[in-house]
Parts: C-alpha cells; structure tokens; sequence
C-alpha cells in the first residue's frame, strides 16, 4: 500500500499539538512538507524546534483576515498545495441550550466551522492550480450522534459532515477529494477536560464518567492520535485516491453519546 507522500505540500490548521501535531508528523515522515499553523505560540515554538523544516503561521483561523494571511505565508513557503488538513476545532460549552451564552455559541461556531469555509475556499484554487489534491477536515462521532449539553460543537460536526459531502461533488471534476474523520473519544488533555466538564454538569465522578464513556464503545477503549493521523495520511495518498465524499469514524464504534 503506497502512502507516500513524498514532496507533497501540506498545510495543517492547529497543528502544533494533539491531534494535529500527530498528522503533521505523520505526513512528515511520509516525505510531505509542512506549513502548520496554530493560535499557541508557545506550542508553535515547540513544534519548530523538534521539527527544523516546518514553517508555521501563529494564526486565529475564526478570524478571515488572519486566515488570508496565513494562506499568503503558505503559498509563499511552500509554492503550492496539494493537501489541506482542516484541523481546528474547540469543544465549547457543556451546558443545557437554554443555559448557553450566546457568545460560547458563537466562538465554537466560528472556530470549528467558520474556519473551514474560510481555510477551503483559499485552498481549493492552489489545490485547482497543482492538478487536484486533497482536502481532510475532522468532524467527530458527534456528527453522526446526537450529544446531550454539546449544542455548539454538535451544530458544527454535523455541518462538517455535509460540507463534505457537498465539496466532494463540486471539486471531484478538478480531481479534488474530500472527506472528514470523525475521531471518538482520544486519549489526551481534551478529552480529559470533557468528561470533567461532563461530570460536573451530570454531577457524578470523573471515574464515573469516564466508565460511562467508555461503556458506549464497542472495543471499550480510547483511540489515539496516531489512529487519527494514520486514517488523513492513507485518505490523502495514492492508497486512498479513489475515496471522496465520505465521513469516517475512527472510533472503536461509539455506540451513543450522552
């Protein structure tokens, strides 16, 4: 299986840590080059220092004037595009709908999905430009289930789902792929802050949550980041060149959220 993806030009929104570090690496060590952004500069700082051939943007994707400068600094950096890893995301507010502040809506809103519509719409003329590519943007297992005091981040995982969909009939004839990942539940410090946030909200134990999440899952288990990173790099190589227009969990099967 050839998951290659040697000289390829690869830009990654929030990837100095979590899950976007992980794919960023991957695509790396496949032989691709990196511009990744990220609105950390302490993580961004990191980042370069372990990786010396990266180029980073210190970048609020929710904001379209930031946005349009980091494609400027990628374009500049790389020459190009070929992939677009669409990787930001926050988890908003654990709250009853009527409880939520309109400004948390807005945020998670504006991050998690206004980032993608302002990211894809610079990136597909440079992917127009390169003869086609592809384009990856993490939805979650929350866009396929309903997920009780996560209004904000649901709104958005769904929408990611049809744009998706959507962006995959109209770019395919410019040989453009698109597809999302709906990770489940990943090991790591977001993950750790949900089923606080959740716990508090159901007021039972951290424990208790955490074996509840976990009882929803068929293989009983978290997913790592490197699960994540392994499913973008074989659906943006030649092994996956045939796949657009679908949403995929990597999850263990989550069975239901709540």
């Amino acid at each position: 299986m050839d998951t290659s993806m040697q000289g390829k030009r690869v830009l990654v929104t929030a990837g100095a840590s979590g899950i976007g570090r992980a794919i960023a690496e991957a695509f790396a060590a496949a032989g691709a080059r990196l511009h990744v952004c990220d609105i950390d500069a302490t993580a961004l700082d990191a980042l370069r220092a372990a990786h010396r051939g990266f180029t980073t943007s210190l970048t609020d994707v929710a904001d379209i004037d930031a946005v349009d400068r980091l494609f400027d600094d990628a374009k500049q950096a790389l020459g190009g595009l070929d992939v677009m890893v669409n990787n930001a995301g926050v988890a908003g507010p654990t709250s009853a709908v009527e409880a939520i502040d309109p400004a948390d809506w807005r945020r998670t809103i504006g991050v998690n999905l206004d980032s993608v519509f302002y990211c894809t719409r610079r990136a597909v003329p440079l992917l127009k430009a390169a003869g086609g590519g592809s384009i990856i943007t993490l939805s979650s297992v929350a866009g396929r289930l309903g997920y009780p005091l996560r209004t904000p981040y649901t709104a958005t995982k769904f929408a990611i789902v049809g744009l998706t969909e959507t962006w995959a009939m109209e770019l395919g004839p410019s040989n453009i792929r698109v597809n999302c990942i709906q990770p489940g539940f990943v090991a790591g410090p977001r993950v750790d802050r949900v089923i606080a946030d959740k716990a508090a909200a159901r007021k039972v134990s951290i424990e208790q949550q955490t074996k509840d999440f976990l009882g929803r899952v068929s293989l009983r288990t978290f997913v790592s980041t490197e699960d994540i990173a392994n499913m973008a790099l074989f659906l943006a190589s030649d092994a996956g060149r045939h796949i657009t227009g679908q949403a995929l969990s990597v999850c263990g099967n989550v069975e239901v959220l709540g």
